[in-house]
């Protein structure tokens, strides 16, 4: 059992009756202004009743809650866009994949806290691997907590809306001085590079290494300047000048700033074909 907990737990949240308790009803119970403020949470737990406890705890919060049953439906849940959690509680030993393994194969694919959970402590790779522990049983106060720590982040485009992705302008130069031919070798070795060049900032900004982030970026800015590619030099220039969060050991902004140079590299081999066809 799996998928979206707002479709599933209907018929369990009407029979829900706490022993010595009125019903259950699933209202938001704490004030957020708007759904936009809380994190998608995936669950993941093959216990049935564990699950659906804290599916149904997470969702009087007023979060959107995703359930997989294993590890394996969780990261294809991941994968393929079912979901895009900001938070992911998983139970801290299950059969198949599980522990250590699953929590790094959900980090290659989803940019969220990963919190253990379980009714003993956890194994010790596990609590090393993972952003924080929660030891059964837990309730709604300490659910709020960790949500409110893990409200969604607004990202904002490093690239200009109103930078092109080309300059015509530096086009038109090469092209009264070389043939089209010539011209279209320039602009596919420069996309051919920056391909390169997102592959080792991944890499630097992975081990937090700021020396090589600003190295990179000073290259790209220069590079791509010269070519006229704007987006591509002014998020090299924002590379150049960003530094290293203490806290995290992260550059900081580099995760937007590595998918917009994606986006920048995508977009001028897209103008690429329309400007100068094979």
């Amino acid at each position: 059992m799996g998928g979206s907990h707002l479709n599933q737990l209907d018929a369990f949240r009407r029979n829900f009756h706490p022993v010595g308790a009125e019903a259950v009803h699933t209202k938001v119970m704490f004030p957020f202004s708007t759904k936009g403020d809380l994190p998608e949470v995936l669950l993941i737990d093959d216990d049935l009743i564990s699950r659906e406890v804290t599916a149904t705890l997470l969702t009087m919060t007023g979060c959107t809650v995703h359930t997989a049953d294993d590890g394996d439906m969780a990261v294809r849940m991941v994968i393929d866009g079912t979901c895009k959690p900001g938070l992911i509680l998983m139970d801290a030993q299950m059969p198949g994949l599980s522990g250590a393994e699953l929590i790094a194969q959900l980090r290659e694919h989803a940019k969220a806290a990963i919190f253990a959970i379980s009714a003993s402590e956890p194994p010790p790779e596990v609590t090393q691997a993972a952003d924080g522990f929660l030891q059964k049983p837990f309730g709604t106060e300490v659910l709020r907590k960790l949500i409110e720590n893990h409200k969604p982040q607004v990202e904002q485009a490093a690239i200009d809306p109103n930078d092109p992705v080309l300059n015509l302008d530096v086009l038109t130069q090469f092209r009264k001085v070389m043939p089209e031919t010539a011209v279209r070798q320039i602009y596919k070795a420069v996309i051919v590079d920056l391909g390169k060049r997102i592959d080792a900032l991944t890499n630097a900004i992975e081990k937090g290494d700021r020396a090589e982030v600003r190295r990179i970026g000073h290259a790209i800015k220069g590079g791509c300047g010269m070519a006229g590619a704007v987006q591509a030099a002014h998020l090299g220039a924002m590379l150049e000048a960003s530094s290293l969060e203490p806290k995290d050991n992260q550059v900081d902004n580099s995760e937007t700033l590595l998918r917009d140079l994606r986006d920048a590299a995508r977009g001028l081999e897209r103008m690429l074909d329309a400007e100068l066809p094979a």
